[in-house]
């Protein structure tokens, strides 16, 4: 079956993926946050053990013969999860800083983009229906998700706090689909500019609930910020119709 004909294993791209996708990266925040700091865990426990989540539900996604949004979002989750923490270790464990560790993973972002286009041609998830091109998608999300903890915590910590973070990244992200349905800027740029752009808004949101109110949060403990996250997201998943892209639409399906 050529690539074309196949079927894509991601969902279509609505303003229901956009909301589940906010979701699940400030899910992500607060559970990493709950596993590596309220069960204080530390990072790199916390790291192991959603990286090992990840890997296992990537592993099923990319042997799955269809699109199935439970597995497909679980592991976005695990992908924001282990971001969250993979960041913070690198971020506060190893002292590379935000600067310095949003800088090492916007490479890893450009130069797994660059990989993929290189090895397949494009960066459209039109395109992720094969596993070769299912494995850079991932590898891309997991880096995009790592680098907006790092970008939102930096933004965060560097002045304009969480909930004038998560305003800021919010206007980005506005800005960016005004570009969509304004401009000609290619689509592809756009959509993976709009979703790594959810992870540090949800970073940001996320620590805004969690965050003492001396720190400028609402101090609604981890545990409970993540449950009410999650059943969001679970909400959303039943009442929000879940399809697979369809990979022969044109340029408004994130080609």
């Amino acid at each position: 079956m050529s690539l074309s004909s196949a079927a894509a294993k991601v969902p279509a791209i609505t303003l229901g993926f956009w909301v589940i996708k906010v979701l699940a990266t400030t899910l992500g925040e607060t559970a990493g946050d709950t596993v590596s700091m309220t069960m204080d865990l530390g990072y790199l426990a916390g790291s192991a053990i959603f990286l090992g989540a990840l890997l296992v539900l990537a592993f099923a996604q990319i042997r799955a013969r269809s699109f199935h949004p439970w597995l497909y979002w679980a592991t976005i989750i695990a992908s924001t999860t282990a971001g969250t923490t993979m960041a913070d270790f690198a971020d506060r464990s190893l002292g590379i800083g935000y600067p310095g560790g949003t800088l090492v993973l916007l490479g890893c972002v450009m130069a797994t983009l660059g990989a993929w286009y290189l090895t397949l041609g494009s960066v459209s998830v039109q395109t992720v229906s094969a596993p070769s091109a299912e494995a850079f998608y991932w590898a891309t999300i997991t880096f995009s998700q790592t680098l907006g903890t790092a970008l939102g915590d930096w933004a965060a910590d560097g002045g304009l706090g969480y909930l004038g973070g998560a305003v800021a990244f919010g206007v980005a992200l506005a800005l960016v689909a005004l570009a969509y349905y304004r401009t000609g800027i290619s689509r592809v740029t756009l959509f993976w500019a709009a979703f790594i752009l959810t992870r540090p808004l949800g970073a940001t949101v996320g620590d805004f609930f969690d965050k003492p109110l001396a720190e400028g949060g609402l101090g609604v403990s981890r545990p409970l910020a993540t449950a009410i996250i999650a059943a969001a997201i679970l909400a959303c998943l039943v009442l929000l119709p879940q399809r697979a892209l369809d990979n022969s639409t044109g340029a408004r399906t994130g080609e």
